[in-house]
């Protein structure tokens, strides 16, 4: 699994918090961590919560993650952004019961996380026992686990609703304001990262007609 994490402005200066709570738990198992900023709050390139959302989709439509770990200053911000584009899932979680039961019921794709609200003495330990459960068991498994057989179901159902409800991201993208999507793909390592992961061409030859 690759995973890939995203700051925004107002919390980027606890990235190197973020990254260090999820390299600590998910190395182990095997599984790679992308870190596309920001890095501090002194970045060039400055990522609004609505371009965590816009980056969050493009790299999980294209393939060049599975799974995105973001959040901002109370997570719902970026929460709403990644919700509003299809193919991703995003769940709010503050806490490791959030991060399970997202995980094992809802069988997301990307978790938005408040970096400023409750985030305060031990907040770095919350982080780990958050990462710690929420990639404990292979995703969708069902809690309780006699549930697992309807939850799969409604997943499924949800899946199918998202398919009609949204547009596809390759409609999607040229369409918004490109100074928005450029800003949103400017991050230090976003191309080195991106050219080299993303599955989908398309796409790929969509952001580098956006980028110039």
């Amino acid at each position: 699994m690759r995973i890939a994490l995203i700051s925004e402005n107002s919390q980027a200066a606890k990235n190197s918090i973020v990254e260090n709570a999820l390299r600590k738990v998910v190395e182990p198992m095997g599984y790679e961590v992308r870190n596309y900023g920001m890095y501090s709050a002194q970045d060039e390139a400055q990522l609004t919560y609505v371009q965590n959302g816009i980056l969050a989709a493009t790299l999980l439509n294209s393939g060049a993650c599975d799974f995105v770990v973001t959040g901002c200053g109370t997570g719902e911000g970026a929460m709403l952004a990644c919700n509003s584009f299809p193919g991703v899932i995003c769940g709010h979680v503050e806490d490791p019961l959030d991060a399970y039961t997202f995980a094992q019921i809802n069988d997301g794709n990307a978790i938005a996380l408040p970096f400023a609200k409750g985030f305060g003495w031990g907040g770095d330990l919350n982080l780990e026992y958050i990462f710690e459960k929420l990639f404990s068991e292979e995703f969708g498994g069902g809690y309780p686990k006699e549930r697992v057989v309807p939850e799969q179901r409604n997943k499924k159902i949800l899946d199918a609703v998202k398919l009609v409800t949204y547009r596809k991201m390759e409609d999607i993208l040229p369409e918004l304001d490109r100074d928005l999507v450029k800003g949103a793909f400017a991050g230090e390592h976003f191309q080195e990262y991106f050219f080299a992961d993303a599955k989908d061409e398309t796409l790929k030859n969509i952001v580098k007609e956006i980028i110039g």
